[in-house]
């Protein structure tokens, strides 16, 4: 197929909703001759009228010209019949999310449309391929997936579906970009990019929740402080929706055969069963009936000194967390040096702080005095990290381990042991998801971390996580994970395994010997 150029597509919406009118009037705005359809007229006046109700409001700001208002209301047309978008060459539906409707309305546009007519979807779960099953030249459906809102978010996933045509996808791809979007692309699958690879995020929070090893609001602020996500899991579906997140897990399981990754959580189906929704019906995690939710995490002031110094012995090269070496080095109150070691540990008095690796100290450390601590993204502003001390330690030796963060202003939340922690694990299991996705050919790395980061605002992409914590790290902590609950959730992927030898192949001193001599 020739080159395909949109850029001055006369563009079709179908729905009057948020999301319809979101993307129409991105549409309008970049200079395309613009049609609305709605089954229901009077719907898509309302929507138009309040549509210049919020434009306005940018112009009377100063975050619009009046210029761009003019041009993108005269680029705006209604049209009343589906004859009426036969001109289109670039129709977006955004309809109900139901295959079979979605079907029949790319079927009677097909009789009035020319063959060349792209048909995109804006469906966030459907296949792609299925729905092109029934439409006339099938090559011209794509998934065209923004996110809401539509004219704010940048990421829009463009889906092919088995007989997808990549110029197309190439057209589609130009045509983002001059609408100032991050695009990406990726294969038609159960969930796509974004809701694909986020389903740890949810499942793993649900599963310490489940394990009854935390509260919510602490959770929350883990993921928040340690993570830099900006919002921890509980909260955000509270704000999702926990009867919209719920279905989408409930979907993406059922769509993979049952796989275990997906599985959904009882604790989520508990609060969808009382209608505790979140935010909209004002109860989910949390209560949403006061001004300031409830419960609310305060981080605990806490003090803790020696009158001398504490001798602290640093072994390994902690390249994940060198932030956290900076710190102690610095520290008025401990006398530290430095050792080659096997392994990272910090020793401090008799006990050793560890980063976790997915083990259980309960199972692993029993009648050893260890410390694990969850992974923190920054370590240089950070102000508390969960820790996990085994039954081995005793209140003096936890006292020791709270001098010594304390003393650094990081407050330690001592926590119930809990495999991986929660971070690290949550990260770990992302990471893994992603490797899944790059395995099976659905998406490229870097289109990976786009989605992940313009898509749900993650504040980095998997495999820039994992480039900073180390591949092999990762992989010993779902080998650990995998260990601990013998469960195939936690296996890791093949994908995960081979760049994890591959890097330490490269870095062998027979490889680098070899690279020098060449």
């Amino acid at each position: 197929m020739d080159k395909i150029n949109l850029q001055q597509a006369p563009v079709a919406v179908i729905g009057a909703g948020t999301m319809g009118m979101g993307i129409a009037q991105l549409a309008a705005m970049y200079g395309h001759p613009t049609f609305v359809y709605d089954v229901d007229v009077t719907k898509t006046e309302a929507a138009l009228q309040q549509l210049a109700a919020q434009l306005t409001k940018r112009v009377q700001a100063g975050k619009m010209t009046q210029e761009l208002y003019d041009s993108t209301f005269a680029n705006l047309s209604i049209a009343q019949e589906l004859s009426q978008l036969a001109s289109a060459q670039l129709i977006i539906e955004a309809i109900v999310e139901k295959k079979e409707v979605k079907q029949n309305l790319f079927q009677q546009l097909a009789e009035v449309c020319a063959k060349e007519t792209i048909f995109a979807s804006n469906t966030s779960s459907i296949s792609i391929t299925a729905i092109a099953a029934a439409i006339p030249h099938p090559e011209r459906v794509v998934g065209l997936h923004f996110f809401n809102p539509a004219p704010v978010m940048k990421l829009v996933e463009i889906i092919l579906g088995l007989k997808s045509s990549a110029a197309i996808a190439d057209a589609l791809l130009e045509l983002m970009k001059s609408w100032k979007k991050v695009p990406v692309l990726a294969k038609s699958t159960p969930g796509f990019i974004v809701n694909r690879v986020a389903r740890p995020y949810y499942a793993e929070a649900f599963r310490a929740l489940q394990e009854n090893v935390i509260r919510p609001e602490q959770l929350d602020f883990i993921l928040r402080e340690c993570g830099r996500f900006a919002m921890g899991p509980c909260e955000l579906t509270d704000l999702i929706g926990q009867d919209v997140n719920f279905s989408v897990t409930q979907s993406v399981y059922q769509e993979f055969f049952y796989e275990p990754r997906y599985r959904p959580s009882l604790i989520q189906k508990e609060l969808v069963d009382a209608g505790c929704l979140g935010r909209k019906t004002q109860q989910g995690f949390y209560d949403y009936t006061q001004a300031t939710p409830s419960p609310q995490f305060e981080l605990p002031v806490r003090y803790a000194k020696s009158v001398e110094k504490l001798a602290v012995t640093v072994k390994g090269d902690w390249k994940h967390s060198s932030g956290l070496i900076q710190r102690l080095a610095h520290a008025s109150h401990l006398e530290v040096k430095f050792q080659e070691g096997m392994q990272d540990e910090i020793l401090v008095g008799e006990v050793s702080i560890r980063l976790s690796l997915g083990e259980s100290v309960d199972l692993d450390y029993a009648d050893q005095k260890v410390v694990l601590m969850d992974w923190h993204a920054d370590w240089a502003q950070a102000k508390a990290i969960p820790v996990v001390a085994s039954v081995a330690c005793s209140e003096v030796d936890q006292s020791i381990v709270d001098i010594l963060f304390i003393g650094m202003n990081v407050i330690p939340l001592w926590t119930q042991d809990h495999a991986g922690l929660y971070v690290l694990r949550t990260i770990s299991m992302l990471v893994n998801e992603a490797c899944e996705a790059v395995l099976h050919g659905i998406a490229s790395e870097q289109d990976i971390d786009s989605a992940m980061k313009y898509g749900v605002n993650y504040p980095q992409g998997p495999f820039q996580w994992v480039e900073k914590i180390g591949y092999n790290t990762i992989l010993k902590i779902l080998k650990n994970l995998y260990r601990v609950y013998g469960e195939e959730r936690y296996r890791p992927s093949i994908y995960l395994a081979k760049k994890t030898a591959r890097g330490q192949v490269q870095n062998s001193p027979q490889s680098q010997q070899f690279l020098i001599a060449g």
